[in-house]
């Protein structure tokens, strides 16, 4: 890796083996863009990728009308000057004005990588990683700003973020601060985002890009299960292993916006960032905003590629403290067992069943706090409802460690139900505009964590509930949009920082609570995977993938997933049939044979299974403590995709070659099919790998493929419906 400054020609390179990312002094002073993609020798000059020439309405910049910033690569445009694009950013000074021209000033290179204040991040060592910082200077609002990029040494990724700092006496204000700008010299990519709705996330959908702007966004308070904060961009003819493709993803959980601006002239701009339409950020004299951070990744080997440099990168530098790297326990939920209607008898009786089985962890959900019996009260009451839990949270975790078990609960901090003592004493501190009758979502509203003293509160009743007992594991839910979005008791020019703020007090809770408790495994949800996103990672390794644990749709929830998080992060769970969600039953080697593609777990009672899935359910448990650790932390190929296909498979190959597990599922089944044959990927060509008591070599693998059905197949899927199989490699 390294980061180049020429001097005489005012141009950065950024670089490791496999891109380049080169920007310049413009001749106006400001950032451009002049090259990002596969690596390229470094040499002092790069200009001729600028482009100058005059053309019909486009004006130029001051005398020079072959120079525009319209017809030329920006590196974090501003607008009203002469690049007519989607800005990146809008600046308000006290007269009005809202036109920036920010100049260089100088830059400072260092190994490593620096942390952003209040904010999750990824990190580095200074063996790790090269960063930049460019100081840029506008005149007329008195602002500093401030871009930072880092580049890794073994990973094709540019982090980037920006810092504004007010350096005069009076006030400014951020309109707009999105977080990265990538401008392309060509329009000729495709679109990929990841959308869904509650019980459907992230379903890739796929659009050509042409002139205009395409965009997806979330206003909801968090990054939502309806859009995604990530998004691709690909050569029409790229494909999962060939081909170029470039990503973007938020290491954010509020509101945001991505966009690809195609304009008349070719350029394709592509922005990330802070949702600007519940944003406005005042800055007083000497006050700094530092945006979160976008992660770009480029891969010239297809979206798999890419999707396995995402997956290191936060598996390597996002994910931090005790749980990095580590397989992650197998655990026993109650939620589906007994919803809110239990006891201490009766928890303690179905951790029993999960210790036989081989679990290890067992989890309290929902109801075990105020007077929580259903979802319409208690939330925001975190002290231990004693008609359930007699002994407290410490009682019942001893008695589930005298078991052999770990143990963990389930909270929800961010909200309130109105019959609450807490909203009762402080209805203040529930999100509600003058005037206007608040929207219930789930029967609660939300707390106003941009205030301090609202999140210390929720910390003190947690930090009692969990000091002194021996927790392991805390499961962190959000189950509603946020709505009437207004914070009592501060002023109204401030009220656009609410938004932000909330999100940031979110992340100061977490940050509480694990600076207390390093040792505890956090989940994180969000009615399931609403709040699926890489700034939830930095604090919670895992997520809760999809409250829809239906075997059938997990297939394709978790497929479109892995596209841009790792499969240590996806929570993923064997769920009681017929399924809560869909009605669907499908047999419990399929549910398993799906979630052990994750952080693997159960949601049921074991105690109500017959004897021969109860030994099934031990034989999955054996099978997971012996792969998990290669299945979380292997390299993982999607090789048949749900959304195409009524045929799917995946699979994972170990660090060292050595072993691989496939997943192939059937959706549908078809009368009289022709013979299904795979290939498999990431295998040592010239290596012999047992299937059974079969062998057959790596590249025949690869490229002939692996033959599914058949007399002579290696293995056998039944043409049924919702039939799978799990198929072992190992290298001799």
């Amino acid at each position: 890796m390294n980061i180049v400054w020429h001097e005489k020609t005012k141009q950065f390179h950024l670089y490791n083996d496999t891109i380049s990312y080169i920007m310049y002094v413009q001749p106006n002073g400001e950032m451009g863009q002049l090259y990002f993609g596969g690596k390229i020798r470094d040499k002092e000059d790069f200009l001729y990728l600028s482009y100058r020439n005059f053309r019909p309405m486009v004006p130029g910049c001051g005398f020079d009308e072959t120079f525009s910033m319209e017809l030329n690569r920006q590196e974090y445009p501003g607008f009203g000057t002469t690049d007519l694009g989607t800005s990146a950013y809008q600046i308000e000074c006290e007269n009005g004005n809202r036109v920036s021209a920010f100049k260089y000033e100088s830059h400072t290179i260092y190994s490593g990588k620096k942390a952003l204040d209040g904010l999750p991040s990824t990190y580095a060592g200074e063996d790790d990683a090269m960063s930049l910082d460019v100081t840029l200077y506008d005149a007329a609002a008195d602002v500093r700003m401030v871009l930072t990029y880092t580049i890794y040494n073994t990973l094709a990724v540019v982090t980037r973020s920006v810092r504004f700092v007010n350096c005069g006496k009076k006030q400014v204000v951020l309109n707009k601060a999105l977080s990265a700008c990538v401008d392309l010299p060509d329009q000729n990519y495709e679109w990929m985002q990841f959308s869904g709705a509650w019980a459907r996330e992230r379903k890739p959908i796929v659009r050509k890009i042409e002139c205009g702007v395409v965009s997806i966004e979330s206003k909801r308070g968090g990054s939502s299960p309806n859009q995604n904060p990530f998004i691709i961009v690909k050569r029409p003819n790229t494909d999962e292993f060939s081909g170029e493709a470039i990503g973007m993803s938020f290491v954010y959980s509020g509101n945001f916006v991505a966009l690809a601006d195609a304009d008349t002239y070719g350029r394709l701009r592509l922005l990330m960032g802070i949702h600007p339409e519940t944003f406005r950020w005042p800055l007083q004299e000497n006050e700094t905003f530092t945006t979160p951070e976008v992660i770009i990744a480029y891969s010239e080997n297809g979206m798999n590629n890419l999707s396995q440099t995402y997956h290191d990168l936060y598996n390597n530098y996002l994910v931090r403290g005790n749980w990095k790297k580590r397989p992650r326990p197998i655990l026993l939920n109650n939620w589906e067992a007994t919803f809110m209607d239990f006891d201490e008898d009766k928890i303690v009786k179905i951790a029993t069943k999960g210790k036989e089985a081989g679990v290890e962890l067992f989890v309290l959900d929902d109801g075990w706090f105020g007077k929580r019996d259903d979802d319409y009260a208690g939330l925001g009451d975190w002290v231990e409802n004693p008609k359930k839990l007699p002994n407290g949270m410490k009682g019942l975790a001893k008695k589930i460690n005298e078991l052999g078990l770990e143990f963990g609960f389930w909270i929800e901090p961010e909200m309130v139900n109105p019959d609450s003592d807490l909203y009762r004493e402080h209805p203040d501190w529930a999100f509600a505009v003058p005037g206007i009758e608040p929207a219930l979502g789930r029967h609660q509203y939300v707390l106003d964590f941009s205030k301090d003293e609202v999140v210390d509160y929720i910390y003190e009743m947690l930090y009692k509930v969990i000091d002194g007992a021996n927790i392991a594991y805390i499961k962190w839910d959000m189950n509603r949009t946020l709505t009437d979005v207004f914070s009592h008791g501060i002023p109204g020019e401030l009220q656009g920082c609410v938004y932000h703020k909330y999100v940031l007090g979110v992340y100061k809770l977490y940050t509480k609570l694990i600076s207390a408790f390093p040792d505890i495994l956090f989940e994180s949800c969000s009615s399931g995977g609403a709040r699926f996103d890489a700034g939830m990672m930095y604090y919670a390794p895992q997520a809760w993938c999809s409250d829809n644990t239906d075997g059938a749709d997990r297939v394709r929830i978790q497929y479109g997933t892995s596209y841009g998080y790792p499969l240590s992060s996806i929570g993923a769970h064997v769920s009681a049939v017929p399924n809560q969600q869909t009605g669907r039953t499908v047999s419990i080697d399929f549910r398993a044979n799906v979630a052990c593609f994750g952080t693997f777990g159960y949601e049921l009672d074991l105690n109500h299974l017959d004897d021969q899935e109860f030994e099934r359910v031990k034989e999955q448990i054996k099978f997971m403590k012996e792969y998990r650790e290669f299945l979380q932390y292997g390299k993982f190929y999607r090789l048949l995709s749900p959304y195409e296909s009524d045929l799917a498979a995946w699979m994972v190959v170990s660090p060292d070659e050595k072993k691989a597990l496939v997943g192939v599922y059937t959706m549908r089944s078809m009368v009289n099919s022709v013979d299904g044959r795979i290939r498999l990927q990431g295998l040592d060509e010239s290596a012999l790998y047992c299937i059974g008591e079969q062998s057959y070599y790596g590249d025949e693998l690869m490229k002939a493929g692996l033959v599914l059905n058949g007399k002579n197949a290696p293995s056998f899927t039944k043409e049924t419906d919702y039939s799978s199989c799990l198929i072992h490699l190992i290298k001799k």
